[in-house]
């Protein structure tokens, strides 16, 4: 039996050769996550490279670009579960260029490791800095709302397990979290070739007195646990079945999965945009009919009265103080390797609906190095951090990316190639 009912979702992040794959290979096999092939494979990348140490970064490097070159590209899944819990991990890369694929996997994360080599810094420097990526890495976390960030200052072995150099790392880190205003954050130092702290606490750092990687993980609460029961209703709909459409008995349902509050039979809903109201009369689940449905789950749902609605239109409590937008204010991160161009339109992908957008403004920019808000921005590049003004060719009825992820959330894609050029979290 587990403790909790939800895996918990964590993502790696940091600079490059920040030893996130190895730190994940190394979990998993001294936490025995491993099957015997997984085990093999080790062994004989071992003996492939006429190495006395294993390269643990096999397990989650599965291209084969990432091998020859020892850097992460694509972002690896990878589950396992102990007695206590089960867990989804996601293995990002650091280099600047696939900023966009870690945008990808933290997205859903609940929990961040923000991997920090101690080996790269310069501790001549007063005050110490860290390396960028771990900035813009924060920073990415901090606009994803990411409630759990575990800084594990990796390579100590390297450092003679210095508590003097973990330390400085430590108030470094502290002096970035308070500007970005990261909140929870746990520090511990590892060693994730040699597995210190990792799965057992490490002989070598008889000074840290916190608790394993592993251990810290175990005890931390899951997004999806927390309750939804006083939120409001936010339900946008997928897919309209019709079945037996000649037949007196048509069915006419709406389905789709509620991404917060919930619903009850007999409830007055109102749908956006058009701000009509009717009552639920039917809840089907794929177990059958029930007379409530939560936050999480998929379901189709049945109205009193016939309403011309389609996939992109969305359900809400008939209070709700949601209304339809044109204009929104978000903070994007741009992916394409063109320029934005503000003059031209994009698709605003928005839950289930789509529409054409534009880049009115570009407010400010994030400067990495020095976490300021640059104003005068004309154009964005790859990996730009943004704050924008967007108009759009017709309303949405979004919220906050705070209030709710699935209604504050949104990518553009760009018309002609169909690429996704930025991710976006209204605010």
């Amino acid at each position: 039996m587990t403790q909790h009912s939800t895996p918990l979702r964590f993502i790696t992040a940091g600079s490059v050769d920040d030893g996130k794959s190895t730190l994940i290979g190394r979990l998993l096999y001294d936490s025995k996550a491993l099957l015997t092939d997984q085990i093999k494979t080790l062994n004989a990348g071992k003996e492939k490279g006429n190495k006395e140490a294993i390269d643990f970064s096999i397990l989650t490097d599965g291209l084969e670009a990432e091998r020859e070159q020892g850097i992460t590209i694509d972002v690896a899944y990878r589950y396992f579960s102990t007695a206590k819990r089960k867990f989804i991990i996601a293995d990002t890369p650091g280099h600047e260029q696939y900023t966009r694929n870690m945008v990808t996997g933290a997205s859903t994360a609940s929990a961040a490791i923000v991997l920090i080599d101690a080996s790269q810094l310069n501790f001549d420097e007063k005050p110490l800095q860290l390396l960028p990526q771990t900035k813009r890495h924060s920073a990415i976390l901090r606009q994803l709302n990411c409630p759990h960030i575990l800084v594990a200052v990796n390579k100590m072995d390297l450092l003679d397990y210095s508590e003097e150099k973990f330390n400085a790392i430590v108030e470094a880190y502290r002096q970035l979290a308070a500007q970005l205003g990261l909140k929870e954050v746990h520090f511990v130092p590892v060693s994730a070739l040699l597995g210190d702290n990792l799965v057992y606490v490490s002989e070598s750092t008889s000074w840290y007195q916190g608790e394993p990687l592993l251990t810290i993980l175990e005890n931390l609460p899951s997004v999806d646990e927390v309750s939804h029961s006083n939120a409001d209703f936010y339900f946008p709909v997928q897919l309209v079945v019709r079945q037996d459409a000649d037949k007196a008995d048509d069915f006419r349902g709406y389905q789709g999965r509620i991404e917060r509050g919930s619903v009850q039979l007999g409830q007055t809903i109102r749908i956006e945009p058009n701000g009509l109201t009717a009552k639920v009369t039917e809840i089907i689940t794929p177990k059958g009919e029930v007379t409530q449905a939560v936050a999480g789950e998929v379901i189709t749902l049945r109205l009193d009265r016939d309403i011309d609605i389609s996939r992109g239109d969305l359900f809400v409590d008939e209070s709700s103080p949601l209304t339809p937008q044109k204009q929104l204010e978000a903070t994007i991160c741009w992916f394409d390797e063109r320029p934005l161009n503000t003059a031209r339109k994009y698709l605003l992908k928005h839950g289930t609906q789509t529409v054409f957008a534009k880049i009115s403004e570009i407010e400010s920019v994030l400067n990495v190095h020095t976490l300021e808000q640059e104003s005068g921005a004309t154009a964005l590049k790859m990996n730009d951090i943004a704050r924008v003004r967007l108009s759009l060719q017709k309303p949405i009825v979004a919220t906050t990316y705070e209030e709710n992820i699935a209604g504050g959330a949104f990518i553009l894609v760009d018309e002609a190639t169909y690429n996704t050029v930025a991710a976006g979290m209204i605010f």
